[in-house]
């Protein structure tokens, strides 16, 4: 199977916790906080090894967050290569309030990191093998441009790496611009600013996400439609799978999941519509669980059954 990296920019220490309610000024009792790792990339990796397969995940830590996060990471037994930073690694908070049902999410600034510890981190990418698969997840720290992000994805397909990216607005639209990424997966939303029109219907859907296909900016587009699942493109497929109804009890690490089974596949050497049905359940799967938690190979496996069987 193909080796899977994931780089993730800027990482977090995520909490969550529930309270009867929230109101303004008085104190809100909350149960004890259950503390998992966070950012884009850690928890990509994070679901390729609940999923049965192998990842590792490159990332910077500082300050006691960054220990505790790393701590977290080595007890599930992910493989990690972490860069020391000056700043602290952030702190994320996700209460769930239980009278509404509703979560509230506080996410904190991300880490600086400043030119050197940046460079080090494009260092550890050139030393990742050629053919492997790189998943770049997540936001861009404070402060760090665009373009330094750009010339790192330039720099791992120069390596010979496939670049998987997940991120939004103007980087992700800076990767696409870069070109010969092999998959991203933009919302409705997130397409519609790219291409720079409203996309109203199934067919606009379509078409947009063809046309990043067709100028080479990408290899597969996965548009996630959220309970109507996600509509895929690749040069010779167009589907769109839809997952089961299942009780949504939080949307947190439901991309990531899905991002983390789609790379999963593809290192495995899955066509299109294997890859976007195994993301599509693990995506679905992560809705099942309260807090941050990712999808589980259980909950996973039995909703890719389910879509490889409504599909015949």
């Amino acid at each position: 199977m193909t080796q899977i990296f994931t780089l993730t920019l800027s990482p977090s220490l995520d909490s969550a916790t529930t309270t009867a309610k929230i109101y303004p000024e008085g104190k809100l009792r909350c149960t004890t906080p259950i503390f998992e790792p966070g950012g884009g990339g850690i928890n990509v990796a994070r679901a390729v090894v609940y999923l049965g397969g192998q990842a590792n995940a490159i990332f910077p830590i500082g300050g006691p967050t960054g220990e505790h996060l790393k701590e977290l990471l080595d007890r599930e037994g992910i493989h990690t290569e972490t860069l020391r930073t000056q700043d602290w690694t952030r702190q994320n908070l996700h209460v769930h309030a239980d009278n509404s049902g509703e979560q509230f999410r506080f996410v904190m600034p991300g880490a600086r990191l400043n030119e050197a510890e940046f460079d080090q981190l494009v260092e550890r990418v050139h030393q990742i093998p050629a053919g492997s698969i790189l998943v770049i997840s997540g936001s861009l720290p404070p402060g760090t441009a665009i373009e330094k992000l750009t010339y790192l994805v330039q720099q791992a397909q120069a390596m010979g790496l496939q670049c998987i990216v997940d991120s939004s607005g103007e980087a992700l639209k800076a990767c696409l611009d870069v070109g010969g990424l092999a998959l991203v997966k933009p919302n409705q939303n997130e397409l519609s600013a790219l291409i720079g029109r409203p996309l109203d219907n199934p067919d606009d859907l379509r078409t947009a996400a063809q046309e990043l296909v067709q100028r080479g900016a990408a290899e597969r587009v996965v548009v996630s439609l959220g309970p109507q699942g996600a509509l895929a493109v690749d040069r010779h497929h167009c589907v769109q799978i839809v997952p089961p109804p299942v009780k949504k009890m939080s949307t947190v690490g439901a991309g990531d999941s899905m991002v983390g089974a789609m790379t999963l596949k593809l290192a495995q050497g899955a066509d299109l519509i294997d890859t976007v049905r195994f993301g599509v359940a693990a995506g679905s799967a992560a809705t099942l669980n309260l807090g941050t938690r990712l999808c589980s190979l259980e909950d996973t496996q039995r909703l890719y059954n389910y879509i490889c069987k409504s599909s015949q």
